[in-house]
């Protein structure tokens, strides 16, 4: 299978910027990621972050995103499934494979922001469950042409999705794997995953790849498993550039070490003690931390160089390259370093 190159937008919006201006600047984002040959563009589901992003609905960003592009995959990473109506996202989500002409690739997990269940009137302890139903009922709408089902939030008696979907879209749903109990389950399932590394570090990745390719093979599922990366990315002409992007990705990861602190005690999270102590670290995160541990930053040969070996360690499939992780860096910069990227970093993972 050939390594898979892929774009991560985040629809950002900062400061006095309007909405229809973040819009413009993400879209001119998956029109070059199309112009430039790369494989895919992936698409985030972020609620009620305005000075984060504009991304609410994805499904939406991504059937606008067909419409202008012809070759390009367009990624969902991630449909928060305990969020959504299984039946009407099952609905959404086969008309947009029919509008793409079969280019969707369905990423979805439980998002470990608890603030958007709380606007939505929905408890994050039940996140688990309601995933497990809403993934059940998705998949059975891909594969049945009419099915039933009963579970503890959900039952429908004889139900047949319309439009059909696509018979190989089942083929096409990947997994966001956060906590380490995730990754084995999901092996189980036989469904390939989303890694990333928000709380952890890059080098962690490894043994918790390894048990979802345990379980993996347990189950007995032909292949490995295939597992892609999704990582802040950004590629600059001279090793001096390697600070362009310093304030805009250490503000995330400070933001989002608040964010995790504040959350650690809410109903349903579980590892509470070890998230307050990540989300305390992240807020005190250096520069060259978050270069050794958690982000791809350099010269096209220096990114190179990383990505060569993070694919032969954890023997990754592809790559979700966040080129504008914090959404703080210059518009001309995120093209210079998308540029830079699709034109002397992808090509050598073909």
């Amino acid at each position: 299978m050939a390594f898979e190159f892929g774009v991560f937008l985040e629809f950002p919006r900062c400061g006095a910027q309007s909405d229809a201006e973040a819009f413009a600047q993400s879209f001119a984002q998956a029109d070059a990621a199309e112009r430039l040959g790369l494989d895919a563009v992936w698409l985030a589901e972020l609620h009620f972050a305005p000075d984060r992003s504009i991304a609410s609905a994805p499904l939406v960003l991504a059937s606008a995103i067909a419409a202008r592009t012809r070759r390009l995959k367009i990624g969902i990473a991630v449909v928060v499934l305990p969020l959504c109506h299984p039946l009407r996202l099952a609905e959404e989500v086969a008309t947009l494979d029919h509008v793409s002409e079969g280019r969707l690739i369905l990423g979805v997990g439980r998002s470990g922001i608890p603030r958007s269940y709380q606007a939505y009137g929905i408890p994050y302890s039940e996140s688990r469950e309601r995933f497990a139903e809403v993934l059940e009922i998705l998949q059975r709408s891909c594969g049945q042409e009419r099915f039933s089902f009963s579970g503890k939030f959900y039952k429908f008696n004889d139900i047949g999705v319309v439009p059909r979907p696509a018979p190989n879209l089942r083929s096409r749903l990947r997994v966001a794997a956060t906590s380490d109990d995730t990754y084995a389950a999901i092996g189980a399932m036989g469904l390939p995953i989303f890694v990333a590394v928000r709380l952890g570090t890059l080098e962690e990745l490894g043994p918790q790849i390894e048990a979802y390719r345990a379980a993996f093979r347990a189950a007995g599922h032909a292949g490995r498993g295939e597992v892609y990366l999704r990582v802040p990315i950004y590629v600059c002409d001279t090793e001096a550039a390697v600070t362009d992007p310093e304030d805009s990705i250490l503000q995330f990861y400070r933001a989002l070490g608040a964010q995790l602190e504040r959350s650690a005690g809410l109903a349903g999270m579980r590892a509470v003690e070890r998230r307050a102590e990540r989300g305390q670290a992240l807020q005190t995160i250096s520069y060259p931390d978050v270069l050794r541990e958690k982000v791809i930053v350099g010269t096209p040969d220096a990114v190179v160089k990383r990505l060569a070996e993070l694919t032969r360690t954890l023997g990754l499939s592809g790559v979700l390259a966040e080129v504008n992780c914090g959404g703080r860096l210059p518009i001309d910069k995120v093209m210079r370093s998308l540029k830079l990227m699709s034109e002397q970093v992808a090509p050598h993972f073909r």
